[in-house]
C-alpha cells in the first residue's frame, strides 16, 4: 500500500502495525502537506461486526475529545479500492515513540520518571472519567503510551493512544459487553466484560509495573491475583504500596478514581520511622492470618508474671477487706446498715476489675478483624466476646498509626516510660492493639505487625510523635 492515495487526499508513507483486519497506516495529507495516521478496518474473511462497532465508537469518541496529549480527531471514510474495502479513521500523528519501544531499547526509568509517567497519564484518566458520560480507555498498555524527548528535569511529553477499545458508562450499562483489552494489563472485572473508570487505573499500575521490573506482568508470579512484583523492583516502600493499591485485584480495595490515585501519589513518604521489621519475630505468639479478603490477628494473653501476681495478690487482699466491711455493715441494725452496705458498692467495683484483670491476663486474648465490610476489635474471655470500640465500615479506615517508644517528663520533672503503640484509625473510632494499658508490649513485635497492616491495607505508617 505504500504511496497508494486514499480518498484522494491521503498518501500512505509507512506501515506501523498490522493485525487481524486491521492496519495503522501514516499518511501525508496532500492539502496541508502534515503527516496523519490512519487506521483502517477492512472487511476480509476474518472481519467480526464487533469490531465494526469498536471502530466506529472510536471514531465518535475521538470526535468529541479535546486534550493536548490525545491524538486528534481529523476525518472519516469508506474505503472502497482494488486492494481494500472498509473504513478508515484519520487522526493527528505524534511523533513520539512508545513506551514498549524504549523499553525494547534498553532503556530505563528513575523513580522520580516514573512518577511523572504516573501523573501525567493520571491527569489525562482525570479528564476522561470527568466526562459525561466517562470515558473509559479499556486498553491502557505500554504500547499504547508514547513518550516525547526529554525537556530539562522532565521525562518527555506523555501520550495516551489507540481509542480502539473505548468504552462509554453509558453504552456498558444500556449494550452488550465485549471484552477487549490486552492480557496482563486487564483487571479481573474486565474478563466478565465489565468495565468501569478504576479498570483503567489497574492497567495504568500494570504499565508502570513493567517499567520498574522491565518484565511484562503476564511473565511475572501471581498470587491471589495479585502481581508479585516486589522483588523485581528497585523502587522505594511508599511507590511499592501505591503501585499495590493500583492493582488490587478487588475493586473495593483498589484507588476509586485517579483524583484519589494522585494524591496518593503526591503525598510525601514518612521518613521519621525506623525500618520496620518484615517477618514474624521468633518466639513470638501472635497469631496473623491474612489473605486477599480478610486479615486476623490474635493477640494471646500475656500469661504469669510478677505484675499479674503482685495484681493477684493485690484482688485477694482488697476483696476479702471488702468482703469483711459488707459483712459487718450489714449486721448492723436495719436501716442503719444499708448506708455502710451502699458505700461499698465503689470498692466492690474496684475489686471486681482487678480480678477481671488478673483472669483476663491469663485466659483471655485480644482480636482484631478486618475484612471488606468493616474493621472489629474485641476482647474474648472464654465464652465471653466485647467489642470495643463497636466495629465501622472497612472503607472509612484512613490512617494507620506506629509510635515507637519514647520518654516523657512528669510534673515533677521525672522521666516516665511511654510504650509502644500501634493503632488504626476509622472515622472517629480508634482501634487499639498496644499501649501502656493494653495489648502487646513488645515493640519488635508491633513494627512486624504495622509492616503487614500497612501492606494489607496499603496505607502508609504514619507517626504523629515523629519531627
Amino acid at each position: 500500500m505504500i504511496g497508494e492515495i486514499l480518498a484522494e487526499r491521503y498518501e500512505v508513507q509507512q506501515l506501523l502495525g498490522k493485525k487481524a483486519g486491521r492496519r495503522t497506516l501514516v499518511a501525508r495529507d496532500l492539502n496541508t502537506q502534515q503527516l496523519v495516521i490512519i487506521k483502517l478496518l477492512s472487511f476480509g474473511g476474518d472481519f467480526e461486526w464487533d469490531s465494526l462497532k469498536l471502530f466506529e465508537r472510536e471514531a465518535e469518541t475521538l470526535k468529541s475529545l479535546s486534550h493536548p496529549l490525545i491524538p486528534r480527531y481529523l476525518d472519516y471514510f469508506e474505503v472502497n479500492s482494488p486492494t481494500i474495502k472498509g473504513f478508515a479513521l484519520v487522526q493527528t500523528y505524534i511523533p513520539a515513540p512508545t513506551l514498549e519501544q524504549y523499553l525494547k531499547t534498553g532503556r530505563t526509568f528513575t523513580e522520580a520518571e516514573i512518577k511523572q509517567i504516573a501523573k501525567a497519564l493520571l491527569e489525562i484518566l482525570i479528564y476522561l472519567h470527568g466526562l459525561h458520560p466517562p470515558v473509559i480507555h479499556r486498553d491502557i498498555k505500554p504500547s499504547n503510551i508514547l513518550l516525547g524527548d526529554r525537556s530539562g528535569n522532565r521525562v518527555g511529553e506523555v501520550y495516551l493512544v489507540d481509542f480502539g477499545s473505548v468504552q462509554t458508562v453509558l453504552a456498558t450499562e444500556s449494550g452488550t459487553r465485549t471484552v477487549v483489552g490486552s492480557y496482563g494489563y486487564m483487571p479481573q472485572e474486565q474478563f466478565g466484560g465489565r468495565t468501569v473508570p478504576a479498570s483503567d487505573l489497574y492497567s495504568l499500575g500494570a504499565t508502570l509495573i513493567y517499567l520498574v521490573t522491565g518484565t511484562h506482568p503476564a511473565d511475572l508470579p501471581q498470587k491471589d491475583f495479585r502481581i508479585q512484583f516486589e522483588q523485581a523492583a528497585n523502587v522505594s516502600p511508599g511507590l511499592t504500596r501505591w503501585l499495590k493499591s493500583m492493582t488490587e485485584p478487588s475493586l473495593e480495595r483498589r484507588f476509586n478514581s485517579a483524583i484519589e490515585a494522585i494524591a496518593a501519589l503526591d503525598k510525601p513518604a514518612t521518613t521519621n520511622l525506623p525500618a520496620l521489621v518484615g517477618s514474624k519475630p521468633d518466639g513470638s505468639k501472635i497469631q496473623l492470618t491474612k489473605n486477599g479478603d480478610s486479615l486476623e490477628i490474635i493477640v494471646p494473653p500475656p500469661g504469669l508474671n510478677s505484675s499479674i501476681l503482685f495484681t493477684g495478690v493485690f484482688a485477694i487482699a482488697w476483696n476479702s477487706f471488702i468482703l469483711v466491711w459488707t459483712i459487718g455493715a450489714l449486721s448492723a441494725p436495719f436501716p442503719a446498715n444499708i448506708p455502710f452496705a451502699l458505700f461499698s458498692l465503689p470498692f466492690w467495683s474496684a475489686g471486681c476489675l482487678m480480678v477481671y484483670t488478673f483472669i483476663f491476663s491469663l485466659f483471655g486474648r485480644i482480636c482484631l478483624r478486618l475484612n471488606a465490610e468493616q474493621i472489629a476489635l474485641s476482647r474474648e474471655l472464654f465464652s465471653w466476646k466485647f467489642e470495643r470500640p463497636r466495629p465501622s465500615p472497612r472503607k472509612s479506615v484512613n490512617k494507620l498509626v506506629y509510635i515507637p517508644k519514647y520518654f516523657t517528663k512528669d510534673s515533677e520533672g521525672n522521666r516516665v516510660d511511654v510504650s509502644a503503640q500501634l493503632y488504626i484509625c476509622s472515622g472517629v473510632q480508634k482501634y487499639q492493639i498496644s499501649g501502656n494499658d493494653v495489648g502487646i508490649k513488645s515493640e519488635v513485635e508491633l513494627e512486624w505487625l504495622a509492616h503487614e497492616l500497612s501492606e494489607w491495607l496499603g496505607l502508609p505508617i504514619t507517626n504523629p510523635m515523629g519531627s
